[in-house]
This record gives structure tokens, sequence and C-alpha cells, in this order.
């Protein structure tokens, strides 16, 4: 079988996979990773602001380090996450692999109050899994 004849002013049809260019899902993935960084941003200003706030049971509340350098530890990833989804809808190469390495460090920094928060830990950390899911198996190179 024979392909059609393609006229020459239509110009042929290439995939994303054939140009390399970022698909569907990595604009999911950045909008999560911009989300995932307000969050933590959010929360980062709130333990440096008033660490009393996001203790739990209040001073036998179950801490594992100082709340206030947790906030700035977070608030700092969270800022670089926001940039970071920036660059990827920009389409910049190379904030994909920042955007992996980000969302890895998120997700390990929240283990440090897994034991004070457990849900709002368990869902940063699945917000971060399906961020990193959707940088490394949705790109085409």
């Amino acid at each position: 079988m024979s392909t059609p004849p393609v006229s020459p002013s239509t110009p042929p049809r290439v995939s994303r996979a054939e140009t390399g260019d970022a698909s569907g899902w990595v604009l999911f993935a950045a909008i999560l990773l911009l989300m995932s960084g307000a969050f933590s941003v959010m929360f980062g200003l709130a333990a440096i602001i008033n660490d009393e706030v996001v203790t739990v049971g209040g001073d036998q509340g179950p801490t594992i380090w100082d709340f206030t350098a947790w906030g700035w530890i977070t608030l700092i990833i969270g800022a670089v996450m926001i940039l970071t989804g920036l660059g990827l809808f920009a389409g910049n190469r190379m904030a994909r692999w920042l955007g992996v390495a980000f969302a890895t460090l998120n997700a390990l920094v929240q283990f440090g109050t897994i034991s004070a928060f457990p849900l709002w830990s368990l869902m940063v950390i699945a917000l971060d899994v399906i961020i990193i899911h959707q940088l490394v198996a949705r790109w085409y190179e």
C-alpha cells in the first residue's frame, strides 16, 4: 500500500515524539510543581512567622526538629520549585531535571514532619511522586 501524495502546500505531520517537544503531561507536571511549591512556601512562611501555630498539641507535640528551621528549608525549596515550574512552562529542558530533583527533595523534607502532620505530609509526598512520574515517563526526547 502506498501513502497518499502530500501536496506541496501541506506540511507533513510531525509528532511530538519526533520534535522533542513537551507533551501536555509535562504542562500538567508544571502546574503541579507550581502548586506544590506554593503549598511549601505558604507552609514554610507559617512555620517561620509563628512556629506555635504549626505545632500539634502545643509544647508536647511530636516535633522532630525546630519548626522555624524546617520552615526556612521548606520556603526555599518551595520558591525554587515555583521557578522550576515556570521554567517548564517556558520549555526549558534543564527545568525537567531540576523539577525531578526538587520534587524528590521536597518529598524527603516532608518526612521531617510526618509525625506531626501525617495527612498533609502524605498528600505533599503523593503530589511530588506524581510530578516525578510525569516528568520522567511523559517526556519525549
